[in-house]
């Protein structure tokens, strides 16, 4: 995603930190997003992403650390600041008898500079529903209209938590062109999601969170070094056939298929193939791929929750010991 050269961050967060009773949910995270951006959060359930995007939309108190949102700080409860942010909620209570062009209009009226309702509704893709009455829309319809709610006030700052749950890969298909728009129009937009191909599509840096920390801030393409790490190959071979012991190759479970892993995919490529067409052999299926988003991702939260189960366990072994 394009991102506006200059200017202060849209938001800055310094050694945040959020407990509740015993419970450190929020463990001294450092992070800014620049203007323009698509920033997305990701990270298990409990991982403290909630607690962090409630903490910057000023609902929820911080025991420790700076943040700035729009220049303010969100504890403040500046009325400055919650004009120029728009929040989509995973739920919402809305009155089930307007229609979505009434409810619109009411929520526009909140804002001293609201975009026009009508072009809201075609933005989210809602012309068709403009004069439904909230109970009787889908629940991607329903989630359409959050976004538009979030929408109409025209704001700079937009946090989306978890907007695309429920839709069908049509509709989130479509919900991602909107957020492309948007930034087009130079917003800013802060994710969280729990779908990894949606970050990967839309987010120009991700930050995986677990246990209240960040355990890894980037692009996706070099979240984890994904983009250093080894490709694999790999096809199947025509009952009977078996590639020559030189190229290195391995079986990948049962069947006649064949893999390999390796840091110089086009040189194995080019003498894997060079063999088949010798030999008249069809590669079938062949794929070159690199660890995917969510292989990155689920190794980064496997290896923090191990970490944390050694210190635990060192921690109740020191206690015992004294």
């Amino acid at each position: 995603m394009a991102v506006e050269a200059g200017g202060a961050p849209v938001v800055e967060i310094r050694g945040l930190r959020k407990s509740y009773g015993s419970l450190e949910a929020v463990r001294g995270i450092d992070l800014t997003v620049e203007r323009g951006e698509v920033f997305a959060l990701l990270g298990p359930n409990g991982a403290g992403k909630t607690t962090t995007v409630e903490i910057l939309e000023g609902y929820r108190t911080r025991n420790a650390g700076e943040v700035r949102v729009l220049g303010h700080d969100p504890a403040d409860g500046s009325r400055a600041m919650r004009e120029r942010v728009g929040i989509v909620l995973q739920q919402t209570g809305l009155p089930r008898y307007l229609t979505v062009h009434e409810i619109l209009v009411m929520f526009a009226g909140y804002y001293p500079k609201p975009r026009d309702v009508a072009s809201v509704i075609e933005l989210v893709g809602l012309g068709d529903s403009a004069d439904k009455r909230i109970i009787n829309l889908s629940g991607g319809q329903r989630r359409r209209l959050d976004l538009a709610l979030a929408l109409v006030g025209d704001p700079e700052l937009l946090f989306l938590d978890e907007p695309t749950t429920g839709f069908d890969p049509s509709a989130r298909r479509q919900a991602w062109e909107t957020v492309r728009t948007l930034t087009g129009l130079g917003k800013t937009i802060l994710l969280t999601t729990h779908f990894m191909d949606e970050a990967e599509n839309l987010a120009r840096r991700v930050a995986v969170l677990n246990r209240g920390e960040i355990v890894a801030l980037g692009s996706p393409e070099k979240l984890g070094a994904r983009d250093s790490q080894a490709s694999v190959i790999r096809f199947s071979l025509p009952d009977g056939i078996e590639p020559p012991a030189e190229l290195g190759l391995r079986r990948a479970g049962g069947g006649s298929a064949w893999q390999l892993e390796t840091d110089a995919p086009t040189r194995l490529l080019h003498e894997v193939t060079g063999w088949a067409v010798a030999h008249e052999v069809e590669l079938i299926g062949l794929k070159v791929s690199r660890p995917s988003l969510e292989d990155v991702y689920l190794e980064l939260t496997r290896e923090a929750e191990a970490e944390t189960a050694t210190e635990t366990g060192t921690e109740t072994a020191t206690e015992a010991a004294t």
